[in-house]
């Protein structure tokens, strides 16, 4: 174990990940120590977690997601936190990298590229954007954003050369539930914004039929998700549900506001 992975604390919020956080946990031995911010899990999750040594086991009443993350940021002793979902799994680029992770006082934050894999296997592209995964968590924290969270970050920033692999194998129906509930947050954001300050994809979110169409196209065609069988459509037609989830509540929002 090298100097600069005694460096890096991950950081994983949990709420009933059995299917997921035994990987993620696997792939981060290399850590010194790990804090996991449960939001007491009523499956295997603890379990799971405590065959791990290095695992600091916290348990919090889950309120926002912004509000656990800057909790469990304050349980980080180390210089840098790596935050990461617990359907995240690092790759060997990445592991080696942080090994010997050594950036400038003026960086405060790094950003991770991921491959999307649906059933374990690696799509060829997603939607799925770089994010924020490396902090100092002494200078960074988190902020609401819609249905996700913002890191804070007030210093400089680098790119990570290796990439995670979101891999997700929780049931639909979680799946399912999950959206519902970030539609309805990321509704309350686009209705809440003015609309000179949402970006491009959010004014057309904010028209609500348009998205879904383009959302399809876009995957199944630029992406060229066509060429991935029926993996390639699950996505496919994960994104176009998603999307529609959130035209449906925009829709209703809209017809319920008196006029």
């Amino acid at each position: 174990m090298t100097e600069a992975a005694n460096e890096i604390t991950p950081l994983i919020l949990t709420w009933n990940e059995a299917p997921n956080i035994g990987r993620t946990l696997e792939r981060l031995t290399w850590a010194r120590r790990i804090v996991v911010v449960d939001s007491f899990s009523t499956d295997e999750t603890e379990a799971i977690c405590r065959r791990f040594p290095q695992v600091d086991f916290v348990q919090r009443k889950f309120d926002d997601h912004p509000a656990q993350w800057n909790f469990g940021l304050a349980q980080v002793q180390s210089e840098w936190a790596l935050t990461l979902d617990a359907d995240y799994v690092l790759s060997d680029e990445l592991v080696s990298e942080l090994k010997h992770w050594r950036p400038g006082d003026a960086v405060d934050a790094a950003f991770a590229a991921f491959r999307y894999c649906i059933f374990g296997r690696p799509l060829r592209a997603s939607l799925y954007p770089p994010r924020a995964v490396l902090c100092r968590p002494k200078r960074c924290h988190y902020e609401a954003d819609g249905h996700t969270q913002r890191l804070a970050i007030p210093g400089g920033t680098a790119r990570l050369r290796g990439v995670i692999f979101h891999d997700d194998r929780k049931p639909l129906s979680r799946w399912l539930q999950m959206q519902d509930r970030y539609a309805r947050l990321e509704a309350e954001k686009l209705l809440s914004t003015p609309r000179a300050a949402l970006s491009w994809p959010d004014r057309l979110r904010r028209w609500m039929w348009p998205a879904p169409v383009l959302v399809f196209c876009h995957t199944l065609l630029g992406k060229g998700l066509l060429f991935e069988g029926w993996r390639g459509w699950y996505y496919v037609l994960q994104r176009t549900l998603a999307e529609t989830l959130l035209a449906l509540r925009l829709m209703e929002a809209k017809m319920r506001t008196p006029t």
